[in-house]
């Protein structure tokens, strides 16, 4: 049996998310389906993570096993002529056959992106937010979710998952241009919740007590706590770590 890693990036402006799922289209079942279509086989592919309908990603990992083996050049190759412009495999490689994309990750990373000023070539990939922002502040602000706590506050309802406990590894804005930078890592994140944190900084850095706002969030463990999510299209699934 032949395990094959990929890495992928995609604009999910028009997609349902990462997962297939009935009367939407998803990431997943595009890359799927032109792999079949390649290959004339049935394939099992396995995503690091499920990004939300209209989440990018500049470094996703999905893995999917075979028979037999590929010639990866070419397969690469073909399976990027396939697939939809918005969607490349920027690399394919084999692991070992007990490799498991989401099972095996040790952490991931997202970017979200916040534009001070209009325009076009922000616009379908940041947040206009006009309001004056200072990175020092809201570094202030974000160093607070850093450890192992509860985060169902900022998740929304899903409950498939009983555990909220989340350790976030690293947290941090930083501002190049026009653009502020929202950066975070952990071992897991919750359904919404990145986009929950963001919206949440946002409203602490304009509050009279930021620091007492958030603590706030945390001891009601109950998401009306947090203020509401960013809009999806600032947010990209940066990087998965194994």
């Amino acid at each position: 049996m032949f395990n094959y890693k990929l890495t992928i990036q995609y604009d999910g402006t028009g997609y349902a998310g990462w997962q297939i799922q009935q009367n939407a289209q998803s990431i997943q079942e595009v890359i799927k389906s032109s792999i079949q279509q390649i290959l004339r086989e049935e394939v099992n592919l396995v995503g690091a993570g499920r990004t939300d309908a209209g989440v990018h990603a500049l470094g996703q990992v999905a893995n999917f096993i075979l028979n037999e083996e590929l010639d990866l050049f070419k397969f690469k190759y073909s399976l990027n002529s396939v697939l939809p412009n918005d969607i490349s495999i920027t690399k394919i490689e084999p692991v070992e056959e007990k490799f498991h994309s989401r099972f095996d990750a040790k952490k991931r990373s997202y970017l979200y992106l916040i534009s001070n000023e209009k325009s076009p070539f922000f616009y379908r990939y940041s947040y206009f937010y006009s309001a004056q922002l200072d990175s020092q502040k809201l570094n202030e602000l974000s160093s607070m979710l850093i450890g192992s706590k509860d985060f169902i506050s900022f998740s929304k309802n899903n409950p498939d998952v009983q555990n909220k406990i989340c350790e976030v590894y690293d947290v941090r804005w930083r501002k190049e241009k026009n653009l502020f930078i929202f950066c975070i890592e952990a071992n897991r994140f919750l359904y919404g919740m990145v986009r929950t944190i963001v919206g949440s900084l946002l409203k602490a850095y304009f509050s009279k007590d930021g620091i007492k706002y958030l603590e706030k969030i945390f001891i009601q463990k109950n998401r009306d706590a947090a203020a509401d999510d960013v809009p999806a299209k600032g947010l990209f699934l940066n990087k998965v770590k194994y």
